[in-house]
């Protein structure tokens, strides 16, 4: 009998790396709630060190929780299979893994090019705080031609010093995507005969099962595990995956900074990896309902949504393919790169943030909060949540209105979130009313 089905991710993530019979019988890996572990001799514990230190030949094994633990080895091990990956590092948060990423790979003096927008947080770390530490940094729109990037670049004096293209794709809040065959013509334009310039993608919207970077030249893939990876929004945790030349630096960084995802962390992955597909299949399903449900509603008289922004509609089969709408460029970078849609919606609401904050509020099944790719849909303000930190006219110039609301759609049944849409504009419908009486009064 062929095993050809055992080697796909899906079945992996029920059996590999663990033995029963080393773990008293038991079917899941249990919890290693230890600081640091015991060495059978002390040559062991010095090649352990060794090993940590990266020193050829060397075999590692556990030393202590900040260095590596078997919940961690575990979970990175089943990660690494999603994305057919060199190797994968877990973190306490995505942000965490891209600090680790940039400390280890950049430094004084180099230049890190960004698209925009990307996450808040993310946001901050590039422009207020990488500075701080000597690094440039080069914000491109990802619509402006090679050359005219290239001569921006050329000057700002910063076309030798260009060290990392980073890219969010798609884009946190407004799904837009980014190009990343361009991005790594443009990496490997920059890169030089002895230091190569890397591409490093956040994948968090859609990967590993919609979008693959590294099957697209990038060299480092990035992930808010919170999200999708972790899917049931009880766990903080990040991750880097990549080609090992890249991986080393990053490995190391993180024993120096402690920013290894801890035991608990690593087990509860460990458990949402075994659904991952399961889970993201089923929500891109309820999103694309509610996608079409939310255009057909933008399309009647006076409706007070607008811009409904979801990637199946760049499909070629899509309910906006016959129409102008869509984004020709767009469309072809979601043709050439994505292997699906993914569950993110972002859509005007009204004119401005009372009216989109009037709808939040109507909305009960659908729970206001930050966040996305849990099992439970979410709704929240980018302008004034996870993007509130950034700077306004930045915001304003990569689409991240006033009136913006982002959905992230859970595994509820699509029929009752589309009832509570319903629900949250009727609430608007009320308010709004209820504020032209007031200033008729």
């Amino acid at each position: 009998m062929s095993d050809r089905h055992a080697r796909n991710p899906e079945s992996l993530m029920m059996s590999l790396g663990h033995d029963p019979s080393a773990h008293g019988d038991a079917v899941k890996m249990p919890l290693f709630a230890s600081s640091t572990y015991v060495f059978p001799d002390a040559r062991t514990g010095a090649e352990r060190f060794a090993a940590v230190r990266g020193e050829e030949g060397a075999k590692g094994g556990p030393i202590y929780a900040r260095l590596g633990h078997p919940n961690l080895v575990l979970a990175e091990e089943r990660l690494r299979v999603w994305e057919d990956a060199d190797a994968a590092l877990l973190f306490h948060s995505g942000m965490s893994a891209i600090a680790t990423t940039f400390l280890a790979h950049l430094r004084p003096g180099d230049v890190l090019l960004f698209t925009g927008p990307v996450y808040g947080g993310t946001d901050h770390l590039i422009r207020e705080t990488l500075p701080g530490f000597g690094v440039e940094v080069f914000e491109f729109d990802p619509s402006e031609s090679d050359a005219t990037l290239l001569r921006r670049v050329r000057e700002a004096g910063f076309d030798q010093r260009v060290a990392m293209v980073y890219a969010e794709t798609p884009a946190n809040p407004t799904n837009h995507l980014v190009d990343l065959a361009r991005c790594r013509r443009l990496a490997d334009r920059f890169s030089k005969p002895d230091r190569k310039t890397l591409l490093a993608v956040d994948n968090t919207f859609l990967g590993p099962i919609w979008q693959r970077p590294l099957d697209l030249g990038a060299d480092l893939v990035l992930y808010s595990a919170t999200k999708y990876l972790a899917g049931h929004s009880d766990v903080i945790a990040g991750a880097v995956l990549g080609n090992e030349e890249a991986m080393v630096p990053i490995r190391s960084m993180r024993v120096y900074l402690g920013t290894a995802a801890g035991p608990w962390t690593a087990w509860l992955l460990t458990r949402s990896l075994e659904t991952l597909r399961l889970r993201m299949e089923r929500q891109e399903q309820s999103a694309r309902t509610l996608a079409g449900w939310l255009r057909r509603e933008a399309q009647k008289p006076d409706s007070p949504l607008a811009d409904i922004n979801f990637l199946g509609f760049l499909e070629a089969d899509g309910e906006a393919a016959a129409t102008t709408e869509i984004d020709t460029n767009q469309a072809r970078i979601y043709r050439n790169q994505c292997l699906g849609a993914g569950a993110m919606i972002a859509f005007a609401v009204g004119e401005d943030r009372e009216d989109a904050f009037d709808f939040l509020d109507g909305l009960k099944l659908v729970r206001l909060a930050v966040s996305l790719g849990g099992t439970e849909s979410l709704a929240e303000h980018p302008a004034s949540m996870t993007h509130g930190g950034v700077d306004p006219e930045i915001r304003t110039q990569e689409g991240i209105h006033e009136n913006l609301v982002r959905l992230s759609i859970g595994v509820e049944h699509p029929e009752d979130l589309i009832a509570d849409l319903q629900r949250a504009l009727a609430h608007l419908a009320e308010c709004r009313a209820e504020r032209l009486v007031g200033v008729a009064g």
